[in-house]
């Protein structure tokens, strides 16, 4: 049995919490043993002991990568609880830590977004270069473009495992339930439902996909968008809705525990980033549904969409090449099914929960027995 401490810095629950949250929920419990250290009050405490497994508050790391504060009492945990491996998610003073105690290190790069230029040569590439592979016996990249990042910043590709994330299947709502929702919302049943599930920040794109919409909507006036979220972003948004004079096409549906009602009602999801995205989980429940994407080919998307199989890509912040996707699949139902019944094999053959899972202990495994030997 191989004991296994995550460390998350995150306080809520973002793509590296969801990640834990499936590991565990998929785990071979009789080779491995996940246990998780989060900031004291986080919110992975409840969903992660409801599948029962421990959990440790930790002071002095909420939201911080390093946190010199933090090192020494995660190496008073670390020598208490004596795991094998400690993987650790956007938290550099838990590598630390656990390199310090002597202990085998994996590190997950979770995002993917423009290198700074400092960080591209000179002293500033060789020491990012130095932290990133002393502090780690292994690197797990969650897309080729996270896995770029890493190599434009120095780290070897040696070191570097590239590991696709996956995700629970998304259970539909009843058509009772579907029905009773598109009235609510107002939407009619002939309407096509696009649908972006995401954090309101400008490098969503929001407001690309707005756009969008504005240059189709005297073509295809029967186009509802839903946006389901929030964040810092969220008044620009809605202004630009007043602006463009969409209000009467947008569903602002706000924050949901529970995304898949919303889910249950699209024709297609979007997803037009252009700042950061290293692996949309949200695209991956979608793709549960049988639901197609159209998505800009920034970060891991183009390695998450499959053109032409499971959705349709377009240059990122190009507008009028998303307007005209958006307009192409709402002329044509029988491409919306077809990309949706890609999707969904797509799903089942590459992003499941199970499948993650495995790829995960894959690389325990190896790494394991790289710094202990074989059958130890």
């Amino acid at each position: 049995m191989i004991r296994v401490l995550n460390i998350i810095s995150d306080t809520n629950i973002g793509g590296a919490g969801r990640v834990i949250v499936n590991y565990v929920k998929y785990a071979d419990r009789s080779r491995f043993e996940p246990l998780v250290a989060i900031p004291r009050g986080g919110a992975l405490k409840e969903p992660l002991e409801k599948l029962g497994t421990r959990v440790f508050e930790v002071d002095g790391m909420a939201d911080r990568s390093a946190d010199l504060k933090a090192i020494g009492t995660l190496k008073r945990l670390i020598r208490e609880v004596d795991p094998d491996i400690v993987h650790t998610h956007g938290s550099l003073s838990g590598r630390i830590a656990a390199r310090q105690c002597g202990k085998t290190v994996i590190y997950t790069r979770h995002s993917a977004f423009p290198v700074k230029g400092y960080l591209k040569k000179g002293p500033g590439r060789w020491l990012n270069k130095w932290v990133n592979e002393h502090y780690a016996d292994a690197i797990i990249a969650v897309s080729p473009a996270t896995a770029e990042n890493l190599t434009d910043a120095g780290v070897s590709k040696e070191k570097i495992d590239i590991m696709m994330n996956g995700v629970e299947p998304v259970t539909p709502v009843s058509l009772d339930e579907q029905a009773r929702l598109r009235r609510a919302y107002g939407i009619g049943p002939e309407d096509t439902v696009f649908g972006i599930t995401a954090r309101i920040e400008e490098y969503k794109g929001h407001g690309d996909i707005l756009r969008a919409l504005a240059l189709i909507r005297d073509k295809c006036p029967g186009v509802k968008l839903i946006v389901a979220g929030t964040g810092s972003y969220e008044p620009e948004v809605r202004r630009l809705t007043k602006e463009l004079g969409l209000e009467d096409a947008v569903v602002f549906a706000g924050f949901l525990k529970d995304v898949a009602p919303v889910l249950s009602i699209l024709d297609v999801q979007l997803n037009a980033s252009f700042g950061t995205e290293a692996s949309s989980l949200a695209m991956l429940e979608g793709f549960s549904l049988g639901i197609p994407a159209v998505a800009s080919d920034y970060g891991g998307n183009p390695w998450q969409v499959k053109e032409g199989v499971s959705g349709l890509l377009f240059p990122a912040r190009d507008v009028e090449k998303l307007a005209a996707l958006m307009e192409k699949l709402t002329a044509d139902p029988a491409l919306r099914e077809k990309l949706g019944l890609g999707a969904r094999k797509e799903y089942l053959e590459r992003f499941t929960g199970e499948k993650a899972a495995g790829r995960i202990e894959e690389i325990y495994t190896k790494t394991w027995e790289a710094r202990h030997g074989k059958g130890t």
